[in-house]
C-alpha cells in the first residue's frame, strides 16, 4: 500500500475544479483564434478530409462520418457530433457553411434535422480552404484520445473563418459570442493591417464596418461595434427589416422580410399571436407565413383599417424578437490561453498564424525541392556516363556493391547512388534525358524563390497578403446585414420601411394620399386616362400630382409664403379611388392654398430651393434653412400682395435657369444672377411679364434632358433646351409656345429625360400616365400634338413626371 498524504479538501477541491474548467474551456467550449474552430469542429473537418468527402466528390451518409469521428478522434457521444455537424451545414446560422448538407438539416423554425442515417455531407470548398497545404507540415498534430493515431491541434485555415462565421460557447466562468463578419471586408482589413501594421481600430473600421449575419437584419448605431472592437466587448441592436404595403382589399399589411440572428421563425409568430390574443398589441387582424422553401423570409401582419401602422412596428419592436440584442464577447484561445481580443489584436493572431504557416511550408516544399535537385543532378551524372554505370553494375556482385561502387566512382551520395540503380532503362532516352534537364531548370528558379520568400518577413507577409485575397475570392459576396450609424433611440422609422416610389396625391380642398405607381398602367398618346378617385365631392379635384419616395421629405409651400414640412411614408397609402387624408390634420397650414411641392432626400448647405412666384418674381435659399420642422411652418418668401408661389426647385446654385409663362414667353439665364437670400427676404424679378401674363414652371437647363409642356387642352411638345438663349435676368425673354384659342395657355412645364413617364391630372378627375418619347419634338413656335383627350369643361391641372430606377441610383 502506497503512502497516504493528508490534503485540505478545500485544495483539492480547487485543484480539481480548476482542471475540469481548463479541459472545458481548452478542449470543447471556447474556439482557437486561428482557424475558429473547437476541437469538434475541427475533428468533423479533419475526418471529413481523410473520408475523401471533397467537394467535387459523392455525397456521404452523415453516420459514417460521425461514427468515423467518434471512434477515431472525439469520444463524447454521437449526438454531439452530429449537432456540431448540422450546425456546420445550415446557411441560417453560419454565414459561410463549413458543410454541403444533403437531405434535411433543420430549418429557422427550430425544425430538427433528419436523422444522420438519413442526411448525407461532404465538405463545403471554404472547408476545403481550411483544410489546404494540411498535408506540408504546415501546423503540429498531437496525439488522440488513445494514443492511437495523430490529430491536427488547429487546421491551416486559408480561409479567416473566425471572424467570418464567429461562434458561441459557455464554459467554466466565462462565455463567448463573436459575430459572423462579410469575407469581403475581412480580407479588406486583413491586407490593410498587413500593409500598415501600426493601424488604428478606427482605419480598420472603415473596411470592417460591422457583423454581417446570415440571416441579414438591420444594426442599429456604431456604438456597440466600436466598442466591440477595441475592448472585445459590447452590445448592438438588432432588428427585422420590414417593409409596408397596401393588400388588395386596402388594408395596410407589414411585411417582415428576414428575422434577426438566431430568432426562431415559429417562436416569433406565436408571441405576436399571443400578444394579439391578450390585447398587448391591437390593431392586427391576421399573421400569416408566407415564406418559401428556398428560405426566403416572409411573414405578413395584417392591420386592421384606420390603424396606423408606424404604431404597431414600434409595439412589434418593443414586445417580440423582431427586435434583439446581440452581446459581443470576442474570447478565444490565443496559443492556449482564453483571452478576449480586440479586432487588431484579432487579425494579428491570424496573421502571424498565417505567416507561420507558409513558413513552414515554404521550408517544406524548399526541402522536398532540394532532396529532389539532388538526385536529379545524380541523374545527369549518370546519363553522361551511362555506359561506365552499365559496366559497373553488369560486374557488382549485388545491388549494395554496385551502389558502393558508382558512389564511389563519381563521387556520389548514397540516395543518389540508390536511385541511379533503380533508374528505368526509358529514362536514357532523349526525351526522358531533355525533362530532367527542364526539371532541373525548373527546380533551381522554384529553389530561389522559395529561397526569396523565406529570406524576410516582409516576403512572407506578401505571401500571406496574395494567397488570401486569391482564395477568398470565389466566396465575395454582399452583405446582408444593414448598418444605420444612428442610435437606435434616435432612429425613425423610415430607417425601416421599405424605399419606393409613390404617386402623391393632393386634392384642391386638401385631400392628401399616396398611392403606388404600379396602379397606374402607362398608356399611348390620345388615351383617355383612369378616374383617379370615386369618392370626390363634386366641388373638388386633384390639384397636385407628384412622385416621391417614402423616405423623402415633403416641403409643402402654402399661397401666402410659407413651407410646412412633412414625410412621405407619413401620408396614409390608398388606392386610386380612395379620398384620402385631410391635409390640415397632419401640418398646421391655416387658411393658406398649397402652391407648390417639393421632396427631398437630405438638407445640406450647398443645396438650394428656388423659388418663382405667379408674377415673375424669384429667390435662391439654402435647404438648410428647411432642416427644423416647425409645426406653424415657416416663412419661406415674403409676398407682394396677389402674388402666389408657383414652382420651387432644388439646384446647386451654379445651373442655368429657364422660366416659363402661361402665355408661351420664357426666359434663359443664369442662376448665379439670383443672389443666395434668407427666408423672409422678397426676392428679385426674375422675368418680365406682360398684361395677363404669368409664371407656370421652372427648368433647370440640362444637355440630357428637355423641356415638355402640357396646355390646358390637352395639347403638348418637347423642346430642347439649346433652343433657348441665354438673356439677362428680368427681362421679357423669347417666345416657346405658338399660344392659340384651341390649344389654350400653357398648364405646366416639366424637364423630362428620353426614357420618362409623365402623369398628367385634369380638373374633373381624369389620371393619364404616358411615356414623354411618344410626345413629339418640336420647336418654339410649334403649338404641340394632342395629349390627353378631354371632355368639355375638362381643363389639365397638373403634370408630374415619374423618376426613373436609373435616375434614383
Amino acid at each position: 500500500m502506497g503512502n497516504i498524504y493528508p490534503i485540505e479538501i478545500e485544495d483539492e477541491l480547487k485543484s480539481s475544479y480548476m482542471t475540469y474548467a481548463m479541459s472545458v474551456i481548452v478542449s470543447r467550449a471556447i474556439p482557437d483564434v486561428r482557424d475558429g474552430l473547437k476541437p469538434v469542429h475541427r475533428r468533423i473537418l479533419y475526418s471529413m478530409d481523410e473520408m475523401g468527402l471533397q467537394p467535387n466528390k459523392a455525397y456521404k451518409k452523415c453516420g459514417r462520418v460521425v461514427g468515423d469521428v467518434l471512434g477515431k478522434f472525439h469520444p463524447h457521444g454521437e449526438a454531439s457530433i452530429y449537432d456540431a455537424l448540422v450546425r456546420m451545414a445550415q446557411d441560417f446560422s453560419l454565414r459561410y457553411t463549413a458543410v454541403d448538407g444533403h437531405g434535411n438539416f433543420g430549418s429557422v423554425d427550430n425544425d430538427p434535422p433528419a436523422a444522420m442515417r438519413y442526411t448525407e455531407c461532404r465538405l463545403s470548398k471554404i472547408a476545403q480552404m481550411m483544410l489546404k497545404d494540411i498535408d506540408k507540415n504546415t501546423i503540429d498534430f498531437g496525439p488522440n484520445y488513445d494514443d492511437s493515431m495523430q490529430e491536427p491541434l488547429v487546421l491551416p485555415s486559408a480561409i479567416p473563418f473566425y471572424l467570418i462565421n464567429g461562434g458561441s460557447g459557455i464554459a467554466v466562468g466565462m462565455a463567448t459570442n463573436i459575430p459572423p463578419h462579410n469575407v469581403r471586408e475581412v480580407v479588406n482589413g486583413i491586407s490593410a493591417q498587413i500593409d500598415n501594421p501600426e493601424i488604428t481600430i478606427d482605419e480598420l473600421m472603415t473596411h470592417i464596418t460591422g457583423p454581417d449575419f446570415p440571416t441579414g437584419g438591420i444594426l442599429f448605431g456604431k456604438e456597440g461595434i466600436k466598442d466591440a472592437y477595441k475592448t472585445g466587448r459590447g452590445k448592438i441592436t438588432i432588428r427585422s427589416r420590414v417593409s409596408i404595403e397596401e393588400s388588395k382589399t386596402g388594408k395596410d399589411v407589414i411585411i417582415v422580410e428576414d428575422l434577426p440572428y438566431q430568432v426562431n421563425k415559429a417562436k416569433l409568430i406565436e408571441r405576436i399571436a399571443e400578444l394579439v390574443s391578450t390585447g398587448k398589441i391591437q390593431g392586427i387582424s391576421d399573421i400569416r407565413d408566407e415564406s418559401d422553401k428556398d428560405k426566403s423570409i416572409r411573414i405578413v401582419i395584417e392591420l386592421k383599417r384606420s390603424i396606423i401602422p408606424k404604431v404597431v412596428l414600434n409595439q412589434l419592436f418593443t414586445n417580440t424578437d423582431l427586435q434583439t440584442n446581440y452581446g459581443i464577447i470576442n474570447l478565444a484561445l490565443d496559443k492556449g490561453v482564453p483571452k478576449v481580443l480586440n479586432l487588431k489584436q484579432t487579425i494579428q493572431a491570424y496573421i502571424d498564424f498565417r505567416k507561420e504557416v507558409i513558413e513552414r511550408r515554404t521550408k517544406f516544399e524548399l526541402k522536398k525541392a532540394n532532396e529532389r535537385l539532388h538526385i536529379i543532378e545524380g541523374f545527369l551524372i549518370a546519363i553522361d556516363n551511362i555506359d561506365e554505370i552499365i559496366a559497373i553494375i553488369r560486374a557488382s556482385e549485388d545491388t549494395d556493391s554496385a551502389k558502393k561502387a558508382i558512389a564511389e566512382r563519381f563521387k556520389l551520395s548514397d540516395i543518389q547512388a540508390h536511385a541511379i540503380v533503380e533508374m528505368r532503362l526509358r529514362q536514357l532516352t532523349n526525351l526522358e534525358s531533355t525533362k530532367l534537364k527542364n526539371e532541373y531548370e525548373e527546380l533551381l528558379v522554384l529553389i530561389a524563390k522559395l529561397k526569396e520568400i523565406l529570406s524576410s518577413d516582409f516576403n512572407m507577409l506578401k505571401v500571406v497578403k496574395e494567397e488570401l485575397i486569391k482564395d477568398t475570392t470565389p466566396f465575395l459576396d454582399d452583405r446582408r446585414t444593414d448598418i444605420i450609424s444612428k442610435q437606435l433611440e434616435n432612429i425613425d422609422v423610415e430607417d425601416l420601411i421599405h424605399k419606393e416610389d409613390m404617386v402623391v396625391i393632393i386634392s384642391h380642398l386638401g385631400y392628401i394620399k399616396r398611392v403606388s405607381t404600379k396602379d397606374f398602367r402607362s398608356q399611348g398618346k390620345g388615351g383617355v386616362g383612369v378616374m383617379s378617385s370615386k369618392k370626390m365631392r363634386n366641388d373638388d379635384f386633384n390639384e397636385h400630382i407628384f412622385v416621391a419616395s417614402t423616405h423623402d421629405y415633403l416641403l409643402i409651400f402654402g399661397s401666402k409664403g410659407m413651407v410646412y414640412q412633412i414625410k412621405v411614408h407619413e401620408i396614409q397609402q390608398l388606392s386610386k379611388d380612395a379620398r384620402g387624408e385631410h391635409i390640415k390634420g397632419m401640418i398646421g397650414i391655416g387658411d393658406e392654398d398649397i402652391s407648390a411641392i417639393i421632396n427631398v432626400h437630405s438638407f445640406s448647405d450647398d443645396h438650394y430651393a428656388f423659388i418663382a412666384t405667379k408674377n415673375g418674381i424669384v429667390k435662391r435659399v439654402s435647404l438648410k434653412e428647411f432642416e427644423y420642422k416647425k409645426i406653424s411652418g415657416k416663412r419661406a418668401i415674403t409676398l407682394d400682395d396677389n402674388d402666389s408661389i408657383i414652382d420651387v426647385k432644388i439646384t446647386d446654385g451654379k445651373k442655368e435657369i429657364i422660366l416659363a409663362t402661361t402665355m408661351g414667353k420664357s426666359l434663359r439665364f443664369l442662376e448665379t444672377k439670383v443672389r443666395q437670400m434668407g427666408r423672409v427676404a422678397r426676392g428679385v424679378t426674375g422675368i418680365r411679364l406682360a398684361e395677363n401674363d404669368s409664371l407656370c414652371g421652372v427648368c433647370i437647363v440640362d444637355d440630357d434632358s428637355f423641356m415638355l409642356l402640357i396646355t390646358k387642352k390637352g395639347f403638348g411638345k418637347r423642346l430642347d433646351f439649346d433652343l433657348f438663349m441665354p438673356h439677362g435676368r428680368g427681362t421679357g425673354g423669347q417666345r416657346y409656345y405658338k399660344h392659340t384659342e384651341e390649344r389654350g395657355d400653357v398648364a405646366a412645364v416639366k424637364q423630362v429625360l428620353e426614357g420618362d413617364e409623365v402623369m398628367l391630372m385634369t380638373t374633373r378627375g381624369q389620371i393619364i400616365k404616358i411615356p414623354v418619347n411618344q410626345i413629339s419634338q418640336q420647336g418654339r413656335n410649334a403649338t404641340g400634338i394632342r395629349v390627353v383627350k378631354l371632355s368639355d369643361n375638362d381643363e389639365v391641372s397638373s403634370v408630374a413626371r415619374i423618376i426613373t430606377e436609373t435616375e434614383e441610383q
